[in-house]
């Protein structure tokens, strides 16, 4: 009885001890790198621990997929696991990756928006990128009512920027984030505006500051063909910029400015009529809010492209110095030099 009774006790304590070694191994594991960890892993709306290990072991990430998903069980975490896309980072442990997948830290992905666009092609652009789901398929004028601006045009609505999103983030989504911005900024820019500015509200700021957006590809003379434009809105004098011609002829358009084009009035032609187009022609920059509510203080009236193809212009205060600027810069155009736009 006394042997049975000491074998009993043995054994029990071969069992525990095994046990325990077990456990350590298994903890050791749960706490190692994962070999194949890397890439990125989807997690689908209630998508079972199990089916995310069995996924993950296809993969050659996990090597012992049964024991995670206990580990998982018995820590409460199977039940918190949040669906997204995960990034696997190399050296990543089993517990890492299932604290990853707790954490909801899924992988964001760039969706650009490049100023001087206009709202057509700022929305294609966001339909086109490859994380992004398309839902969008009524007018600008219902995609604005979507965004919560009813009766507002859509153009100039949108900001500029570098968005960051999950995968499988909606247009309306991504829009929402762009129109949200473009309040803010240009809230904070009408915020600073000189007191003697010729504009009524934020949205002619708005207007004024697409059109200086179109005008020069030299990022410091935005301030410049602002006053520029400023002074001529002071003095009555028609804008005449060729970017809001082109955007009212739309697709008639053909890459080429004719004489034809500066007499056919349309709302946006600024060679036929007085003032400021009624809507914005493009989505502008923060510098381009900046410039319209701060334009350079100057007497000029009138730029011209330098014609050298640096995107520059010579600025005038008289026709007469004007009238010079454009014959020089007719004779780079017979130079063969790039064209450019006159005002």
């Amino acid at each position: 009885m006394r042997r049975a009774a000491v074998l009993i006790a043995v054994l029990a304590l071969a069992g525990l001890l095994a046990a325990g070694a077990g456990l350590g191994l298994a903890l050791r594991w749960y706490r190692s790198p994962l070999a194949g960890a890397g890439g990125t892993v989807e997690i689908a709306p209630g998508q079972t621990l199990a089916a995310i290990a069995e996924g993950l072991a296809a993969r050659g990430v996990l090597d012992h997929p049964r024991l995670w998903t206990l580990f998982g069980r018995f820590s409460g975490k199977s039940a918190r696991v949040r669906a997204g896309e995960y990034g696997l980072r190399e050296g990543m442990t089993p517990e890492g990756l299932l604290d990853l997948l707790v954490s909801g830290r899924v992988v964001l992905h760039p969706v650009t928006l490049i100023e001087g666009w206009t709202f057509t092609e700022a929305l294609t652009a966001v339909q086109a990128n490859p994380v992004v789901k398309t839902t969008l398929k009524g007018t600008p004028a219902h995609v604005m009512e979507l965004l919560g601006s009813r009766g507002v045009a859509p153009e100039g609505q949108l900001f500029p920027d570098t968005y960051l999103v999950p995968r499988g983030a909606t247009d309306l989504e991504v829009l929402k984030l762009a129109h949200a911005r473009l309040e803010e900024r240009l809230a904070a820019a009408w915020a600073q505006r000189r007191a003697d500015l010729p504009l009524k509200s934020a949205y002619e700021a708005l207007i004024l500051a697409s059109i200086i957006e179109k005008e020069t590809g030299a990022p410091e003379e935005r301030p410049h063909i602002a006053g520029v434009f400023v002074n001529r809105l002071k003095l009555g004098m028609r804008l005449q910029t060729d970017p809001t011609v082109i955007y009212g002829l739309g697709a008639a358009y053909d890459g080429s400015i004719h004489r034809r084009d500066l007499l056919t009035d349309t709302p946006y032609n600024t060679y036929t009529r007085a003032g400021l187009p009624p809507t914005p022609i493009a989505l502008p920059s923060d510098e381009s809010l900046a410039a319209a509510v701060q334009p350079l203080a100057s007497d000029d009236l009138y730029f011209v492209a330098t014609g050298r193809g640096d995107g520059r212009h010579v600025f005038s205060h008289t026709l007469a110095q004007h009238d010079a600027a454009v014959a020089r810069y007719l004779a780079q155009l017979r130079a063969g030099a790039p064209r450019g736009a006159s005002r």
